[in-house]
């Protein structure tokens, strides 16, 4: 089983563990984009392109699955990327969790890039899954690149700034970009308050790669040897590793480990 994953950086990494630790067994196919991002910034449709070509040259090498480990990514790319590669390949999106996070009953504050904070794609998952519960929009200025970057300042600085921007009460944190499940228990500590239950932080990693191998008809297997390679694609070029800042986070340190590049 070859499943192959996006993402115009190291986003992609925290459903790339998951996908790593479910199956060992899998080959992985990570395709990056150093030359175009970030992407937040760009338009709908330059986002579009650059997805399709990264999308495309994951696909060369063969892989069962794509997954968009990116929420910009899937904001505007997800159609076109289901329209241009399915059904032959299945395309998987990643989603912020704001059902399960509403399903906890509490307030909760969905933490997500400035570009999607008060997006109609967000308003219109609050609309559809919140239920009711008081929802609270978090732009996160400058964490994405920060974490992208594995720069501990300015991490540090953005996850405060948006600690906050976050009412008291919560009692939820949706992660609503992928780049912040790499330091999640970074935000739990800024965000949590004394006297107050144990703060969740829902992210989407998990959910992302039970969806994938549920869509190839796999079950997970953690038990399996861990057998899988692992390929890096930088903006469609072969690379020899994951980039440098990777090896700051656990999920970094995971495939190095587990996985020899090739």
């Amino acid at each position: 089983m070859k499943i192959a994953l996006l993402d115009s950086g190291i986003g992609l990494l925290a459903a790339t563990a998951a996908v790593r630790r479910l199956r060992p067994d899998a080959d992985l196919v990570l395709s990056l984009d150093p030359d175009g991002m970030p992407w937040g910034p760009r338009a709908p449709e330059d986002i579009v392109g650059r997805a399709l070509g990264l999308a495309e040259a994951a696909a060369a090498h063969g892989p069962d699955a794509l997954i968009i480990g990116c929420n910009t990514a899937t904001v505007h790319a997800l159609t076109a990327l289901r329209a241009r590669l399915e059904p032959d390949l299945p395309v998987i999106g990643t989603v912020p969790a704001i059902k399960p996070a509403a399903a906890g009953g509490g307030p909760f504050a969905i933490w997500a890039t400035p570009a999607t904070t008060g997006s109609p794609y967000q308003r219109g998952l609050i609309a559809d899954f919140a239920d009711g519960v008081p929802a609270t929009e978090v732009p996160c200025h400058g964490l994405a690149e920060a974490v992208e970057h594995a720069d501990e300042a300015a991490i540090d600085a953005a996850v405060a700034a948006a600690a906050a921007l976050t009412p008291e009460d919560v009692t939820t944190v949706v992660l609503g970009c992928t780049h912040y499940e790499l330091v999640a228990e970074r935000i739990r500590a800024a965000v949590q308050r004394p006297g107050r239950p144990p703060l969740v932080l829902h992210g989407s990693a998990g959910a992302v790669a039970a969806q994938a191998l549920r869509r190839l008809g796999e079950q997970p297997a953690p038990e399996a040897a861990p057998t899988g390679t692992l390929t890096v694609l930088l903006s469609g070029r072969e690379g020899t590793a994951l980039p440098a800042p990777a090896l700051a986070y656990e999920e970094g340190r995971l495939l190095r480990t587990a996985t020899p590049a090739r």
